[in-house]
């Protein structure tokens, strides 16, 4: 969309991935095959060299900037091109929008008939300035990390052997647990999404969506089953991270991987995941899942009936779900400590009456394993 409010090329609803947005947007940028706008002659061979500018239309976070810019600049690596400057800022604004925009300079070719040079323009680009629309930029090109296997040093994904299996005391009941939850989270997305319309940026009712599609996919492709719930569990959080966004979609994989290290654990011990199996691997989860958030109740968070529902559940499903579902609840009363909540006015937040989402989500997927009726908004 244009600075003055033209009309773009396309709207999408609901908002992609930002992976999924920069793709769409990078390739459109790059394709040479569209008479009406294919003025720039891209190689897409492997030898274009390019400067990328970011640019802040106005309102976007430095956080969100940092993670469209390193978004950007993986891809181009990802295909074939060389960055040899990236240059982000706000330098273009519409006011405050919320949005960005993507620049690519091609670089001239060595030996260009055109007799420009690509080390003479980026010794211009390089140049020091006062001016002061012009930002900073790093003087030379961005550096790839090596991509590091995410479960070395970290507890946050954990691989699981294909070898060590476990099933569930009854697989088919274990599947139709999972597809009604995945089910009440559809259903229940237009009130979660009201809610965070009011106590958060939202997005939390399409983001939980989002991911309930993912598993009822995973279930229809044959990929969850009750016969191994260790790879079925690890399925769900692969799921989880790839279909959900945000901090929720974060500290769902986190949790469900933790999972999945603690039934493999229990494995040898176990002839099948009992109560008491999912009572105990869960605890040891959620004592993972808080080295990496700050959040304890009560927090106004997703947190607090997750800590609820796993501290009663070795005294039954039932219970711990009627404990999740009271701790959503009682989120309405609380000041928001942690998440999008707490950047709300908390006595408009009080006003409205509303549980926080996230929580009131968690209570909804619980309801939906147990098959009992779910929070009431």
């Amino acid at each position: 969309m244009g600075i003055h409010n033209e009309p773009g090329n396309q709207r999408l609803k609901p908002l992609p991935q930002l992976s999924k947005l920069i793709d769409q947007m990078l390739t459109m940028l790059m394709s040479t095959t569209d008479k009406e706008r294919s003025f720039v002659p891209f190689q897409n061979d492997g030898t274009d060299e390019v400067v990328l500018m970011v640019n802040n239309l106005g309102a976007v976070s430095e956080l969100e900037m940092g993670a469209i810019v390193g978004e950007s600049v993986s891809w181009l690596n990802n295909h074939k091109f060389k960055t040899r400057r990236v240059l982000v800022g706000t330098y273009m604004t519409s006011l405050n929008m919320p949005g960005f925009s993507l620049t690519l300079l091609l670089l001239p070719r060595p030996n260009s008939a055109d007799g420009l040079n690509a080390a003479k323009l980026l010794e211009l680009l390089d140049e020091p300035t006062e001016a002061p629309g012009w930002k900073w930029h790093a003087r030379s090109e961005p550096s790839f990390a090596e991509e590091l296997d995410a479960s070395t040093g970290s507890e946050a994904k954990l691989r699981t052997d294909s070898s060590v299996s476990l099933r569930a005391e009854d697989p088919k009941a274990f599947v139709e647990a999972l597809t009604r939850a995945a089910e009440e989270v559809i259903a229940s997305e237009p009130e979660i999404t009201r809610q965070d319309q009011i106590a958060g940026d939202g997005d939390a009712g399409l983001t939980l969506k989002a991911g309930a599609e993912g598993v009822l996919k995973a279930i229809s492709d044959g990929r969850l089953s009750g016969d191994n719930v260790i790879s079925c569990v690890m399925t769900l959080a692969e799921v989880v991270d790839e279909r959900m966004g945000g901090t929720s979609g974060a500290l769902y994989s986190i949790f469900l991987s933790a999972l999945a290290k603690g039934l493999k654990d229990v494995a040898s011990s176990s002839n099948a995941a009992d109560l008491a199996v999912w009572a105990k691997t869960s605890a040891s989860a959620l004592n993972t899942l808080q080295k990496y958030t700050r959040a304890r109740p009560p927090s106004r968070t997703l947190i607090d009936p997750l800590t609820a529902f796993v501290e009663a559940l070795p005294n039954g499903l039932r219970g711990a779900v009627d404990a999740a579902k009271q701790a959503a609840e009682d989120t309405k009363k609380l000041a928001a400590k942690a998440g999008r909540a707490a950047y709300v006015n908390q006595e408009d937040l009080t006003k409205a009456n509303v549980p926080d989402p996230g929580a009131f989500g968690v209570a909804v997927i619980v309801a939906g394993l147990a098959g009992v009726e779910g929070p009431k908004a």
